[in-house]
């Protein structure tokens, strides 16, 4: 009866052992699958920003007066719009 009890108990640790093992590998694979998605990710990232500047770049060779107004139209805007804000907050006490 002892050994059956014994053999019992021995079967369970590896049994135990076994889903241990069988999980951290999950675990494992998981990480290192989330690891290759980010650095895809970034990378892709890093693509998208460099085409993005340089279409910008073109476009600014392409169009340098309508640049130059576009941005000048900006800055007296927010300037306007900078110069209204520093008025209202100073007439309300």
């Amino acid at each position: 009866m002892e050994q059956s009890v014994f053999e019992h108990v021995g079967q369970q640790v590896d049994d135990t052992t076994h889903k241990a093992t069988k999980a951290a590998s999950a675990i494992a694979d998981a990480l290192e699958d989330s690891v290759s998605a980010a650095r895809r990710a970034a990378r892709d990232g890093a693509e998208v920003a460099k085409e993005f500047l340089y279409n910008t770049r073109r476009r600014l060779e392409r169009h340098p007066f309508e640049t130059v107004a576009v941005t000048l139209a900006a800055g007296i805007a927010a300037g306007a719009m900078i110069g209204w804000l520093m008025r209202r907050k100073r007439i309300q006490p």
